[in-house]
């Protein structure tokens, strides 16, 4: 009802509820890291050299279907329905060994390697104008969301 005021336990727990909902963590999560693979990806493809060029298209595909993955679990989550599929490939094939979250932890280091390539490479430098503000975009996401829930868990102790 307006003009109710809730105890603040209980706003703390609805915003608790809203930052580990799918919509929230692929939103600040998934799709920013779907998003440096797949320009880690089409970096890696543009060098020409064989190798790289396999490597990169392997990692657009990847990143292209973990993207259709998290875009898939958001929509679901915000009709209210939950999804049988995992946010990610590798925690889709975590899933069959009964690991998921291992395997989306092992997504989650292979993504930072794959930003610290970026950086320490040089290579985030042969992006374009657009594909750089994709790169601040999916970072700027993704370290603010990190900050808020690091604030509100803080919060919450006090």
């Amino acid at each position: 009802m307006p003009g109710e005021t809730f105890p603040r336990e209980e706003r703390y727990d609805a915003l608790q509820r809203f930052f580990i909902r799918p919509f929230f963590l692929s939103l600040t999560i998934g799709i920013p890291f779907c998003i440096f693979k797949l320009l880690f990806g089409l970096t890696a493809y543009r060098t020409g050299v064989a190798w790289l060029v396999i490597l990169g298209g392997i990692v657009i595909i990847w990143a292209c279907l973990d993207i259709l993955m998290n875009t898939g679990r958001s929509l679901l989550d915000l009709a209210g329905r939950s999804a049988q599929f995992e946010y990610c490939t590798i925690a889709q094939i975590g899933k069959l060994v009964h690991r998921p979250i291992v395997f989306l932890a092992i997504d989650t280091l292979l993504s930072f390697v794959i930003i610290c390539l970026m950086l320490w490479s040089g290579w985030i430098t042969r992006l374009s104008q657009n594909e750089l503000y994709l790169w601040y975009g999916a970072t700027t996401l993704n370290l603010i969301s990190l900050s808020l829930v690091s604030l509100y868990n803080e919060i919450r102790k006090s």
